[in-house]
This record gives structure tokens, C-alpha cells and sequence, in this order.
């Protein structure tokens, strides 16, 4: 049996030293909090060759695992397809469609579209009819290939910034593959217990920020600024003091005398590195925050504000406004 500790050690692997690790980690864990599944949808699709699904489900995010098998996955616009072998795992955003098949340019038999309809090309559902059994879906009973799919269905804003810095599909081979929470994943992903949505939601946030956190670790080039820039001594303090303290009446000369450099510099440098100012940085994270907690019904607009740096709730609202296009107001209840 696999226990939690079994499962956390397993999957840390190879990563930069530790005091490296910890500051880029900081930041990229204040900005992993944003993908929190509520009933996501989890489903274990079996195939049998020929089979080809065109996915436009448009939704945010999607963490696809191949535990038998091979798929290739084609992106409308790629040049080539993306060969998928057992273990490998894949980070899939909505704005683009794909297609995924057991063979690059198989016709796609079956549409996946927005509100998890699965139909025909003649528009009919097959949802039903290709059910086999708690989250198991497909053609075979007794498949080549089988893959795990877990959707975000809808976007959490805090994590805005993160998904923007990645591909519109990223690939993580077997090699890096977190195997311990695709394994706990994949048992439980049949059951159909009390509790079990939770229970699933929570395991495909682990698998989520596993997989990123390695994709980072391996592909520190192709990283976003702000990754890179938590190691620096003095940037990454720097985003640790902005993620986690983003009350803070900060400025630039603040920030720069909590970290021994001058405000020339450190603006030089924040942003050389991270590709905005310090300020912009700042600005943006408190407003993915405010964003973010709108989704709680309980918390006043000024409580918000408080918590995110603006002295007032007029002073968030105008902010706000100027960066998302509509009021908080509006805002809360779209999301609601």
C-alpha cells in the first residue's frame, strides 16, 4: 500500500539544490494555489484501435496521463503530432483544440465538446453508449491504450499568470512522470465511494502541481521570468515578500532596502529578470488575488481590499476595473 509520505517522497525528484529549490518554489507555490478542482471531471478513457476524439471542450485546463498503450496528439496549427508512449503525461490548455488518435490524421470519429458532451459527427450522443462502467469510457472493454483525464472546468484566477507562462501543451515523458499519484489516481478513480469527488479532486490538484513542478524543474529555459528569478537571492526574496505579504504598503525603495540593494537596482534587475517592474508585478498579483477570493460569497469588498493592498474598496474597484474590464461586482457574479 502506498502511504502519504511514500507518495510525497517519491515524487519530489531530481530538482536544482535546495537553497535554490526553496526560493523558486515559494513563488511557484503561491501561484500553484490557483488550480483548486471543484467535481472535476475525471474519466478513464479505453481505446482499441481505430479511434480518433476531436477534443474543443475549451476547457482551461487538462492533465492527461497514459497508463497503457501509445496516442498521439494533434494540435490545430502543429506542425507535427505529439507521440504519447505509457507514463507519459500531458498539461493541455483549453484555447486550442486537438485531436487526440491512436495514428497521426485518423478522421476524428467522436466530438468532445463544452459541457462534457461527447457526440458523433452526425451530432448524436454517444456519452451512453460508450460508458463501461464508474468514469470509464471508451470503445473496448479490453483496450490497447488507456488514458487518464482530468479536467478543470473552469478557471481560477490566481493561477492566470502561471498558465499563461506555459504552452498551450506540455508534455512531461515517463521518466519524469510522478508515478505514485498517477497509480493512486488511477485506483480510485473507478471507485464509487462517499466522499469520492473530493477525494479525486484533491489527487488530480497533487498529479497537476507534480507534473508542473518537474515540467519546471527540467525545462528551466523555457520557464517563465518570475520562475527563473526566484533563484536570485535578492528577486526571489523579493517574490516571496510580494506573494506572501501582498497587504504590505510595498514600493520599490521598501523592497529594495528588505533585500540590501539599492531601488535603482533592484528595479534594473526585477526587471531584466521577470520581464515587468516591481511594481507591475505587485499590481497584478493583488488583483489576481481580489479576483480569487470574489469567489467567496462571504467576504465584503472592502474586506478584499484589505487583504490585498488597497485602502479601500472604491480604490480596488477602479483598479480592478481597469485590469479585468468589468466591476468586482460583476466580476463575482459571473463567477457565481
Amino acid at each position: 500500500m502506498v502511504g502519504p509520505l511514500t507518495v510525497m517522497s517519491e515524487t519530489l525528484g531530481p530538482t536544482a539544490p535546495d537553497d535554490v529549490r526553496c526560493c523558486a518554489m515559494d513563488a511557484l507555490s503561491s501561484l500553484l494555489a490557483g488550480p483548486q478542482a471543484r467535481e472535476a471531471h475525471l474519466l478513464r478513457m479505453q481505446m482499441t484501435p481505430p479511434w480518433a476524439l476531436r477534443i474543443e471542450d475549451r476547457a482551461p485546463l487538462a492533465v492527461l496521463v497514459m497508463v497503457e498503450g501509445t496516442a498521439t496528439i494533434t494540435p490545430d496549427g502543429a506542425d507535427e503530432p505529439v507521440f504519447l508512449e505509457q507514463g507519459d503525461a500531458v498539461v493541455a490548455l483549453g484555447a486550442t483544440p486537438y485531436l487526440a488518435a491512436d495514428r497521426p490524421g485518423r478522421a476524428p470519429q467522436v466530438l468532445i465538446l463544452p459541457g462534457d458532451r461527447c457526440v458523433d459527427l452526425s451530432g448524436a450522443d454517444v456519452s451512453e453508449r460508450m460508458s463501461l462502467g464508474v468514469r470509464s469510457w471508451g470503445n473496448s472493454a479490453d483496450p490497447e491504450s488507456v488514458m487518464l483525464i482530468g479536467t478543470y472546468q473552469r478557471p481560477e484566477a490566481v493561477s492566470r499568470r502561471l498558465l499563461e507562462s506555459l504552452p498551450g501543451l506540455l508534455v512531461l515523458p515517463a521518466a519524469d512522470q510522478p508515478e505514485a499519484f498517477v497509480d493512486v489516481l488511477s485506483a480510485e478513480m473507478i471507485k464509487d465511494e462517499p466522499g469520492q469527488t473530493a477525494v479525486l479532486d484533491r489527487l488530480l490538484d497533487l498529479l497537476l502541481i507534480a507534473v508542473l513542478r518537474n515540467w519546471f524543474t527540467r525545462h528551466t529555459e523555457s520557464a517563465p521570468g518570475w520562475y527563473r528569478a526566484s533563484a536570485d537571492p535578492q528577486i526571489g526574496r523579493v517574490l516571496g515578500l510580494i506573494h506572501d505579504h501582498p497587504d504590505r504598503p510595498w514600493t520599490v525603495s521598501v523592497l529594495a532596502a528588505e533585500v540590501g540593494v539599492s531601488r535603482a537596482a533592484l528595479a534594473r534587475r526585477f526587471g531584466s529578470m521577470v520581464g515587468e517592474s516591481p511594481m507591475s508585478y505587485l499590481t497584478g498579483w493583488r488583483l489576481a488575488l481580489a479576483a480569487d477570493l470574489l469567489r467567496e460569497p462571504d467576504l465584503t469588498l472592502e474586506t478584499i481590499a484589505r487583504r490585498v493592498g488597497y485602502g479601500s474598496a472604491f480604490a480596488l474597484s477602479t483598479a480592478f476595473k481597469r485590469e479585468h474590464g468589468v466591476s468586482p461586482r460583476d466580476y463575482r457574479a459571473n463567477a457565481a
